[in-house]
């Protein structure tokens, strides 16, 4: 007895030493934790930092330089007025410096797309995100409720092993006043044994399952966690409104920015073809210095300004080229989002079937489960009286629990579908 009691409190203090964990807490650690989201992320703040009109090529672009040469010559110079120069190791300096700055005026609309066309991309970026999200989302909930499932199949073997464990009970009663043979003995014996085999069983399906939900988390995979919840399933969904719904999900809103980043991309080939002009301003310094020579200093700075014009007239067709390939990436930009409108629907199809046969399944299969529950209860005090036998108690049982599995079952399958469906219409919440 003390065994026992010493036995309850260990797995007391073990319950205790797990944490609960309820869904929001697991979607808020993964939202937190998600490698993927993380990533997602990163692209956003990447495409952000491009947006900007420097990137696009329509600001300034200011240069200095200078540069600073010392020489030691030999010099052999012949003037016209008769004097010769003839030295060795003349010293020399030349020095030169100056800052340029341009600003492009006109190439054909090319910097007005390209800025279009990076705005496009850092709302693309985002829409994956949200899409990554939603993704991170439904896996977590369906890892979540797959943990309930299990747990659920525990409850229904532990409610089959209370009535094996009372069978039992009577039998050894029955032999003890002589009534029962030890045939009937073994039976409830090995029935007993195999409700205690498969519950263990089930435990390590239940560990495995949290393993899989905790590694989704980015936590360790042996952590204890506790998961105390039920399944409940929203019944009001309407394929109407899911189809209509299909727009929201970022993953096609996203197809459509991509259209329109590869239009922009053919108006950005189209400006290659046309003049660009280009405004020049600076300041230059000069100076050169020699020991010797007919040049003893040489200096000069100031100011510039200048336009070029540059006017493509011929470069292999390269432009046209460019301009008709980019054209192909436009329609088959438009072709997989159709491509994606077409596949999401059908998912959101099928998924809405199913997601409507378990609604339909689950109120018949509820009462199914309540019953055979009762038929359990009923023939084991007819066993207990001698009106039914150990076969018929065993049949109960495993009605009992075909009866919970399927009820389980179907509660996951809507539960799931449900998930799916709001997770295609960029509608999930928690």
């Amino acid at each position: 007895m003390k065994k026992v009691f010493i036995f309850l409190c260990f797995i007391a203090s073990l319950a205790q030493a797990q944490q609960a964990l309820s869904l929001k807490d697991a979607i808020n650690i993964a939202l937190k934790n998600s490698y993927d989201i993380q990533l997602a992320k990163n692209n956003v703040e990447i495409s952000t930092i491009n947006n900007n009109y420097g990137v696009a090529g329509g600001l300034p672009l200011i240069t200095g330089t200078a540069s600073d040469n010392e020489q030691l010559t030999s010099l052999n110079q012949k003037l016209s007025n008769g004097t010769n120069i003839n030295k060795s190791g003349v010293t020399g300096n030349s020095l030169n410096a100056g800052v340029t700055a341009g600003i492009l005026l006109y190439n054909g609309m090319r910097v007005v797309s390209t800025k279009q066309r990076l705005e496009q991309l850092q709302q693309q970026s985002q829409l994956l995100l949200n899409a990554q999200i939603q993704n991170t989302i439904a896996q977590v909930m369906t890892q979540y409720y797959e943990v309930v499932r299990q747990q659920g199949y525990l409850k229904t073997i532990e409610g089959s092993l209370a009535a094996a464990q009372q069978r039992l009970s009577v039998v050894q009663t029955r032999q003890q006043v002589g009534l029962a043979n030890n045939a009937d003995l073994f039976q409830s014996q090995l029935d007993l044994n195999a409700l205690v085999q498969t519950q263990q069983s089930q435990q390590l399906v239940i560990d495995q399952s949290k393993a899989d939900l905790l590694t989704s988390l980015q936590l360790k995979a042996d952590s204890l966690i506790n998961i105390s919840d039920t399944i409940l399933v929203e019944t009001g969904l309407q394929q109407s409104t899911i189809l209509s719904g299909i727009a929201n999900n970022p993953t096609i809103a996203a197809a459509d920015e991509q259209i329109r980043i590869n239009s922009l991309i053919e108006k950005e080939t189209v400006a290659q073809r046309y003049p660009s002009l280009r405004f020049n301003s600076g300041y230059n310094y000069g100076r050169s210095s020699s020991t010797a020579g007919f040049n003893l200093l040489n200096q000069s700075y100031g100011p510039f300004a200048s336009i070029n014009l540059s006017v493509p007239i011929y470069n292999g067709s390269i432009a046209k080229r460019q301009q008709q390939t980019a054209a192909i990436a436009t329609r088959n930009a438009q072709l997989q989002k159709e491509l994606l409108v077409r596949d999401n629907t059908n998912i959101a199809v099928k998924t809405f079937q199913a997601y409507q046969n378990a609604i339909q399944q689950l109120q018949t299969q509820q009462q199914n489960y309540s019953l055979s529950k009762q038929l359990l209860d009923l023939v084991l005090q007819k066993f207990q009286l001698k009106q039914a036998t150990i076969i018929d108690v065993k049949q109960a049982q495993q009605s009992f629990e075909a009866e919970g599995y399927r009820l389980v079952n179907l509660n996951f399958a809507a539960k799931s579908a449900e998930i799916e469906l709001k997770r295609i219409t960029n509608a999930l919440s928690f």
